[in-house]
Parts: C-alpha cells; sequence; structure tokens
C-alpha cells in the first residue's frame, strides 16, 4: 500500500488550550452522502484502500485488518459503524488512520471512507453543539456542527466512535490475526 498523504507528519504533544479554543484543523471527508470532520489531531496518516484480511466472526462494522508497516492495524467500515449499509469499494475510498486511546495505550486503527476532502480550519465560533435529535448517527458520536460556507459539517467525537466496548474486539483482532 502506498500512502497518498501524509495528514500530520508528527502529532504535537502539546497544544494550548487557548489554541483550541480559537479554531481547530478538521480533516473533512465524504460518507454515504455526507460530509464528515474529525480533527487532525488524531489522524496519522491517509492510504488507499486495499490489501484487507478478513477476520472471521468480527461485527459487520469492522472490515478486517492491513499491515501497516509491520503493524497489525483493524479497519473500520464508518458507514456500517453508523448504522447504515457497507461501504461500496470505490476507485476513491480511503483508510484513515487514527490514532485511538484505549485504557492508558495509543492503537491505531483505519476507518473506511467513501472519499477525503481536505484539511480546513473551523474557528471556535463556527462550530454548534450537537443537535439532539434529527441525524442519522448515534448523538454520543457527533462532537458538533461546524459551519462552512453555508453548510454544516459533522464534525466527528472519533473517541467515541472507536468507544471503549468496541476497542476491546479490535484489540482481540489485533493480537490473533494471521498476516
Amino acid at each position: 500500500m502506498k500512502a497518498i498523504t501524509p495528514a500530520v507528519q508528527t502529532l504535537p504533544t502539546t497544544v494550548g488550550s487557548a489554541e483550541l479554543e480559537e479554531s481547530q484543523q478538521y480533516l473533512t471527508f465524504m460518507l454515504s452522502g455526507e460530509t464528515y470532520a474529525v480533527s487532525i489531531l488524531r489522524i496519522k496518516e491517509i492510504i488507499q484502500y486495499g490489501q484487507l484480511t478478513e477476520v472471521p466472526r468480527m461485527p459487520a462494522f469492522i472490515r478486517g485488518v492491513i499491515n501497516l508497516r509491520g503493524a497489525v492495524v483493524p479497519v473500520i467500515d464508518l458507514s456500517a459503524r453508523f448504522g447504515k449499509s457497507s461501504t461500496a469499494v470505490g476507485r476513491r475510498n480511503c483508510i484513515i488512520i487514527i490514532e485511538a486511546a484505549i485504557a492508558e495505550e495509543t492503537q491505531s486503527v483505519g476507518v473506511m471512507v467513501d472519499a477525503v476532502n481536505a484539511v480546513l480550519e473551523i474557528p471556535a465560533g463556527e462550530i454548534e453543539p450537537a443537535p439532539t435529535f434529527g441525524t442519522n448517527i448515534r448523538v454520543d458520536f457527533i462532537a458538533g456542527m461546524g459551519k462552512i460556507n453555508g453548510k454544516f459539517v459533522i464534525i466527528l467525537n472519533i473517541q467515541d466512535v472507536l468507544s471503549m466496548d468496541d476497542m476491546a474486539a479490535l484489540a482481540v483482532v489485533s493480537s490473533t490475526a494471521v498476516e
């Protein structure tokens, strides 16, 4: 697999809270015709979709695992995770490698999306709280609604999307996967 483009060369170790309050950068991507965003502070890199190894008896939203420079990385179909149909594989599909905190460890997890759009800076004043109803995904998955050019972008709370229960299942995948 070839990296398309690293979203972040190195993850910052500390970020001042004043900086986070002013504005933050988000990677935007498409999923089932909707635009979503995730903070770039969690993103390790973006790779092309391919060479996925299926693992038997996993939940429907876990597509399988990939070998990323010798490490086993589980890949989640974000559309299926949101309770929608599985993502159809096409030319523009990407896997976003995200660093998720599990207990006291950090694990890399791949998230399959339809297409990656761009990195955008969204000022804190342009982010509305998560709606309590009317979305197609669980409310706890939404960190907020960012306004970009008069349209809303769903900003994901990626830590809740990749919750502890799900991450426990992913840890089993990583430890039992065969390359």
